[in-house]
């Protein structure tokens, strides 16, 4: 269930990146303004992820991530409507519909640490974050299909009832701990009472100030933050990037774009196991985590250096989803290492480091628009994502930690 918030999240966040060709036609929208409307989502975003947190640990993750599916479902709804009353609407829109998905993986975290043992963490994590890539190529394909057929305006009324559907469901099937659940069987309980990171809800969280007195926890919030530019940069602009810089026609994008996030989707669960089974075989958990991060940013990083000496589609493209290959080592890397540092905040520790992650949507989208207004150039906009990946690498190298610093 949590997969599927994640894969309805994206859904609804990617739609707009292909919506907004024919968005920006309709409405007279030049390439500046369409980063903007782009990048506004990221402003609620922004400012709920800490909160989001905090109330994740404190009160459950099954009532926040609710909630918050149910506020984003209807701000999607009502987008089209807000779009034709102007901007100002439609910053407000998806500010709105910014905040609600700001509680998801602050709340998916804080249920995972509860949910699972130590030892099968990274893989719940890749499984949950393979929702990115497959939403995404799910809004890549069937957004231009429900735009050339029913209009722009469907492909917001339609998926933002999707997340109503997954609410009704969610609120069923999920309680917030193991011990709650009418279903689980005692020796599934005593073996997660026994081996999960965390048990109960966190009913003291150390201040804000103590957590970011914490150098581990800045590695992480480095490398979330240089993580969610190359991943905010694609998701927002690779649909124009296929459309335009590689002349693909409009009916294809979706086909042409979806090729990088497949590729994440089945990387993203190898390298969970993977970085399990090297824990379990007995490596230290450091060293598992500066590892799967050192592959991750290293080698994205060279794939957006070649990217800018091809101008072949495939040859773009078949670069893209090798740096996809590499990234989704991260998954083993800083995603999951906050469930080392302080399991019990989980969700808490998230939501900091998605808060910064969250930036690169704000700043690394819009200045990515800048670049492409003013010097027209694609191959700066993938220069620049690579040498914010490099910065990470070396940071997480030089202060990460494996070892539980919050009790």
């Amino acid at each position: 269930m949590c997969f599927a918030a994640t894969f309805v999240c994206y859904i609804d966040r990617v739609n707009i990146s292909v919506a907004i060709i024919p968005m920006a036609q309709d409405l007279g929208w030049d390439v500046a303004t369409q980063g903007a409307v782009l990048s506004s989502f990221y402003i609620g975003y922004l400012l709920m992820q800490i909160g989001g947190g905090r109330l994740a640990d404190r009160f459950g993750g099954k009532l926040i991530l609710g909630l918050g599916v149910l506020i984003w479902s209807v701000f999607t709804i009502i987008t089209p409507a807000a779009a034709f009353m102007g901007l100002s609407a439609l910053f407000l829109a998806r500010i709105g519909m910014g905040l609600g998905e700001a509680v998801t993986f602050p709340s998916v975290y804080s249920l995972i640490t509860r949910w699972f043992p130590t030892d099968e963490k990274s893989k719940a994590i890749a499984l949950n974050a393979s929702g990115i890539p497959i939403g995404t190529v799910f809004a890549l394909i069937v957004t231009p299909l429900i735009v050339l057929h029913l209009g722009w305006e469907w492909a917001f009324y339609l998926f933002g009832a999707v997340g109503i559907l997954w609410y009704i469901a969610w609120q069923r099937l999920v309680t917030t701990l193991p011990q709650n659940h009418p279903g689980i069987s005692s020796a599934e309980l005593a073996h997660l009472e026994n081996n999960a990171p965390a048990s109960g809800t966190a009913t003291e969280s150390p201040s804000i100030r103590q957590f970011l007195r914490n150098k581990p926890l800045w590695a992480i919030i480095v490398a979330h933050f240089c993580n969610n530019w190359t991943l905010y940069v694609i998701l927002s602009w690779l649909p124009k990037y296929v459309n335009e810089g590689l002349g693909v026609s409009f009916a294809a994008v979706g086909l042409v774009s979806m090729l990088p996030h497949v590729t994440s989707f089945f990387c993203l669960n190898i390298a969970g196991s993977l970085a399990d089974r090297m824990i379990r075989q007995g490596m230290d958990v450091t060293y598992v985590r500066k590892l799967m991060q050192t592959v991750a940013f290293g080698g994205l990083a060279i794939c957006l250096f070649l990217i800018t000496t091809v101008d072949n589609v495939w040859a773009a493209i078949g670069i893209l989803c090798l740096g996809k290959v590499f990234s989704a080592a991260g998954v083993g890397g800083h995603s999951v290492n906050h469930m080392d540092i302080g399991p019990r905040y989980a969700g808490s520790l998230m939501g900091i480091t998605n808060t910064a992650g969250t930036i690169p949507g704000i700043v690394g989208v819009y200045v990515s628009g800048l670049i492409l207004e003013f010097t027209g150039s694609w191959d700066l906009v993938f220069q620049v994502t690579a040498g914010v990946t490099l910065f990470g690498m070396i940071f997480y190298l030089v202060f990460a930690s494996g070892e539980k610093q919050f009790d």
